[in-house]
């Protein structure tokens, strides 16, 4: 370039004529289109692909949307995973929702003409190609060839769905149960699996996680597991009903590792909890427990099956109990079944994206089995007030205390024997929910 410059210069200074130095700039332009032509490089150009979308949008709505669709409402929950009314209070929460500050991921559902002055997409067409990937757990350009959507496009309605379905439900159906759901559960689990003050059941399931970063795998594998993977910790009532979810730890963890995390208890060590009192075999307890695996350890809150019983008694009570185990069990597969995306190894290579993804399934999950009818008690009963009392002061004074009291080794004796002794009296015609 730079012997260039000065030949042309020198052609200048010489006082040559025009036609030498027009002569030498054409020998130039010639030598590049040369080059160019016998480059091996193939220059990357973004192919435009004409996605009749308006089309799209009359097809989806006619097909499941119209007054009289082409697809009835059994075909609609097949794909869908939910009912048609479930699914469009969900649309209608998220293209309703007013604030003063209203975040980025409602407006990107908020229908207006781009650039060019064509009508975005709509909010239907964004939603389905969002549920549709969680129910088939497909790579975002699967349905382009029906809602004509493209592959970014998809993938963000995808996490944008999630931050909403997750800031306008969240708290409804991913909350603590109250005293009055603390004293369902109760009734339920005691009539289902004559085990009085059961709240529910613990454990753990893994998410495989495909583009784990290299760096991390080490900490995100574990040798039961095919590859790295992460762990979500969940409790669930008999009606399949997810009280509980934390969701994160790397898959090297295991259950106790996990649950010294987890904020399951935090409520009760910061004294905010609601009181769960309960009597068995004649003893009264402050709170409630939960059933977990052998794995778990001895603490007053949570209860295990007996590993080897010895006598009639504990076999008894390892039968009730590991009949109510089933409850979450169930609930993973449940939950899988209908958001096939988690039985499928997470593909995005960001965490948080990972993390939204899987509590949008938990609180879906929730909501579609209250539209289903499956759960203990009516919507009514446990609709949160639109102004929710005041929330009770933490007490961290004697936080140390109430830490001790849930991780008390001789209540957990005591609760297990006590357990046996009502398990053991009770009729023998008494039946457990799975025996029947």
């Amino acid at each position: 370039m730079e012997k260039t410059f000065k030949m042309l210069q020198f052609l200048i200074d010489d006082d040559s004529d025009d036609e030498k130095i027009v002569n030498f700039v054409s020998s130039l332009a010639e030598e590049e289109v040369e080059g160019e032509a016998s480059s091996s490089r193939v220059p990357r150009t973004r192919v435009y692909i004409p996605r009749d979308r308006e089309s799209a949008a009359d097809r989806l709505f006619n097909d499941y949307f119209a007054d009289s669709p082409v697809y009835p409402e059994n075909k609609f929950k097949r794909r869908f995973r939910m009912s048609r009314q479930l699914f469009l209070r969900i649309v209608e929460g998220i293209s309703n929702f007013n604030s003063s500050d209203i975040p980025e991921y409602f407006m990107y559902f908020r229908e207006r003409p781009d650039a060019a002055g064509r009508q975005s997409l709509t909010i239907l067409q964004k939603c389905t190609a969002a549920i549709r990937q969680m129910a088939y757990g497909t790579t975002p350009d699967m349905f382009d060839e029906y809602i004509k959507i493209g592959e970014k496009t998809a993938a963000l309605c995808l996490d944008y769905f999630c931050k909403c379905v997750f800031h306008l439900f969240a708290r409804e159906y991913l909350r603590k149960p109250t005293a009055e759901d603390i004293a369902r559960l109760y009734n339920f689990h005691a009539q289902k699996h004559g085990l009085p003050g059961m709240l529910g059941s613990i454990d753990c399931m893994h998410w495989e996680w495909k583009n784990c970063p290299v760096a991390w795998q080490g900490q995100y594998t574990r040798g039961d597991q095919k590859g790295p993977s992460i762990m979500l910790e969940a409790v669930a009532s008999q009606d399949l009903w997810i009280w509980h979810g934390f969701f994160g730890m790397a898959g090297a963890n295991n259950d106790i590792n996990v649950l010294n995390a987890s904020p399951l208890f935090n409520s009760i060590k910061d004294g905010t909890a609601p009181p769960s009192p309960f009597d068995v075999n004649g003893h009264h307890y402050d709170r409630g427990y939960y059933l977990g695996d052998g794995i778990y350890l001895d603490w007053a809150m949570l209860v295990k099956a007996p590993h080897s019983p010895i006598d009639e008694p504990q076999k008894k009570i390892k039968r009730f109990q590991e009949s109510a185990r089933k409850d979450i069990e169930c609930a993973f597969g449940v939950l899988q079944g209908r958001f096939a995306m988690l039985k499928t190894p997470a593909r995005s290579l960001d965490f948080n994206k990972i993390r939204r993804h899987m509590y949008a399934c938990l609180v879906l999950h929730n909501m579609i089995q209250e539209n289903n009818g499956f759960v203990i008690g009516r919507r009514e009963e446990r609709m949160i007030e639109r102004n929710p009392p005041r929330r009770l002061q933490r007490d961290l004074r004697d936080r140390d205390a109430r830490v001790k009291e849930i991780r008390d080794r001789q209540v957990h004796r005591k609760l297990e024997a006590d357990l046996t002794e009502h398990v053991w009296n009770l009729s023998p015609y008494f039946r457990t929910a799975n025996d029947e």
